[in-house]
């Protein structure tokens, strides 16, 4: 009774809008006195995030992806996608997807994509006569598309959480977040095929001033990803070259943003949302030792071997698990509340921990688009003035599309094992 009380205490609070850190650290520190352990517990896990070696790369990719966001990147993105796929019929819907994917395994937020580059994609889709329902539809699904590629702030975060390899994770993420991305250009693709959609003639000269215009930014993936795996430098290494190359072609090269006047905004603005991390990240890895400690994984797992018997309905029953709770949480929010809880459960299921990351992200990134309460279809709603159930009926096709794409990358483990077991290191 009183485990009920207090639970709908604490859920009536998170309704009324208390601070997520501020639940999870009242109900740690309840659930330790109960059973007279010193509240310190959580604070030695504070103190073990802190000397986290990894930790630094989550500021830093962070501040790299608050900069891009400012500056004139998102529309030099778009230029240089629509001068290499503008040609083919969907072609602006395909430079959509692809501008949008590359700019959230940037920036790690989802809803920055579609405030930022809704309002240059929008506009120009419908002036191409892409119908209003797919166009909208397009850009809210592709907020969350970026999500599992390198270097993707939830992949870093989800490997500090689960105690795996960031590196390993980055690879394990490129072939199923492609697959996405593929399946919706080949439905963009047909789209504008079927609706005989104006296309731009490919113009060599057009492409070169594009790339010339992104000179500064196309080499930056290459440089992290090859400088990772090439066994140049760690990811923190990584992230920090990272930060220090945009803030030096943003600032001194395309003089977009001033290192006195601007810098300090974005550093601030950036750094309250890394802040927001840490602090649920601290008081969820102290409850998280509660929950270690009175044994609540494994009678989870004794409940799940009750009712299910295999690995497959398993996976069924836990992406429709991560669906619901990507739809309601936030996907930072979300990786340090439930991973340690579901992370056991599935190795005793025989699931690979690398592999269960990428259904774990893939999962969130779909929910996100998810009806009644996906966060996009909100942040989409108010972006583009349009009612929420009109977001709705236009993210269906989509989301199905998606959902397609996730039963993949669940079922074939080898579609986000496969580089980890080519490239990784042992």
């Amino acid at each position: 009774m009183e485990i009920a009380l207090f639970g709908l205490f604490f859920l009536l609070m998170a309704l009324f809008g208390t601070p997520l850190f501020i639940i999870i650290g009242a109900i740690a520190l309840i659930s330790f006195h109960t059973q007279d352990i010193d509240s310190s517990a959580i604070i030695i896990e504070m103190y073990r995030l802190a000397n986290a070696p990894a930790l630094l790369a989550i500021p830093l990719f962070t501040f790299a992806g608050y900069l891009f966001s400012e500056s004139g990147t998102p529309k030099r993105l778009v230029n240089v996608s629509k001068a290499l796929f503008g040609w083919m019929p969907g072609g602006l819907a395909i430079v959509a997807l692809i501008s949008c994917a590359i700019f959230t395994a940037f920036t790690g937020a989802s809803g920055v994509t579609i405030i930022a580059l809704g309002g240059l994609l929008l506009p120009s889709l419908l002036d191409e006569n892409y119908p209003e329902k797919f166009s909208l539809g397009l850009l809210t699904a592709s907020g969350s598309l970026g999500l599992l590629f390198p270097p993707s702030l939830p992949i870093i975060l989800y490997a500090l959480v689960a105690q795996i390899s960031i590196d390993k994770l980055f690879l394990a993420g490129i072939l199923p977040g492609t697959l996405m991305v593929v399946l919706l250009m080949a439905y963009s693709y047909f789209t504008g095929k079927r609706a005989k959609l104006p296309v731009t003639p490919f113009s060599w000269k057009n492409l070169a001033n594009a790339v010339k215009e992104t000179a500064w930014e196309i080499p930056l993936p290459f440089l992290i990803i090859g400088g990772i795996y090439g066994g140049f430098f760690t990811v923190t290494e990584a992230a920090a070259i990272t930060a220090v190359y945009a803030l030096v072609a943003e600032v001194f090269f395309y003089r977009e943003l001033n290192l006195i006047r601007d810098v300090p905004r974005i550093m601030r603005e950036s750094m309250l949302l890394v802040g927001g991390i840490l602090i649920i990240l601290g008081t969820a890895l102290g409850l998280t030792n509660y929950l270690i400690d009175a044994e609540i994984p494994t009678h989870i797992l004794h409940m799940m071997q009750q009712y299910v018997s295999s690995k497959i309905w398993f996976l069924v029953m836990l992406n429709l698990f991560l669906l619901v709770v990507g739809c309601m949480i936030d996907i930072f929010s979300a990786i340090i509340v439930v991973v340690p809880l579901i992370a056991p459960v599935a190795l005793s299921f025989g699931i690979d921990p690398i592999h269960l990351g990428i259904i774990f992200l893939a999962n969130l990134g779909i929910g996100y688009t998810t009806p009644p309460v996906g966060i996009n279809l909100f942040i989409a709603s108010f972006r583009f003035k349009k009612p929420i159930p009109q977001l709705y009926m236009a993210a269906i096709p989509f989301l199905i599309i998606l959902l397609i794409s996730l039963i993949i990358i669940t079922y074939v483990p080898d579609l986000s094992l496969f580089l980890v077991n080519l490239y990784g290191s042992p």
